[in-house]
């Protein structure tokens, strides 16, 4: 889609949002510590780092632990606006470069009821998604407004991503 080939190297990071922090830093921190750890494995490679959370009243709501977790966060965001953070790190340890950053986009749900809510918990979807939804998805029907980026809320924001790979000499399309 963007023009440019990318490996997918999964890092083994705890995603535990990272305590007294702001959920922008918190998104760039968890983004870093995987950027930092495949990094290790291919110094010659540039590699990119990315983490995404759901902040709803302050609160950092993560991917759920199971399906009540899920029905308890969609009860939350339904009706209400949240904030959709990603943090990005962009690493070439060879070349001792690195860059971070962070994007944040305002999702408004409309009211959900309590059927829809259990028959989208059964569906799986938004398990391992932040917020308990995808926006990319089924989730989409849940979302009344998105205010900013809206690759962000699907957890890779593109053009401020393209923006930091620039000075590392990659280019997306």
């Amino acid at each position: 889609m963007v023009g440019a080939c990318f490996e997918v190297d999964p890092p083994a990071v705890d995603e535990t949002f990272p305590a007294g922090l702001s959920p922008e830093q918190g998104a760039v921190a968890l983004a870093c510590a995987k950027a930092d750890q495949v990094a290790r494995r291919r110094p010659d490679d540039v590699v990119v780092g990315a983490d995404t959370l759901v902040v709803l009243d302050g609160d950092v709501l993560g991917k759920p632990r199971d399906a009540d977790e899920a029905r308890r966060m969609l009860q939350r965001l339904s009706g209400r606006t949240h904030e959709v953070w990603t943090g990005l790190a962009v690493r070439h340890r060879s070349r001792g470069r690195s860059a971070e950053g962070a994007e944040c986009t305002r999702v408004t749900f409309r009211e959900l009821d309590p059927g829809e809510i259990e028959r989208y918990v059964a569906l799986g979807e938004g398990m391992d998604k932040a917020g308990a939804y995808a926006v990319q998805g089924v989730g989409a029907i849940f979302v009344v407004r998105i205010e900013g980026c809206y690759y962000n809320v699907v957890g890779l924001p593109l053009a401020r991503l393209a923006g930091m790979l620039r000075p590392f000499g990659v280019r997306l399309w």
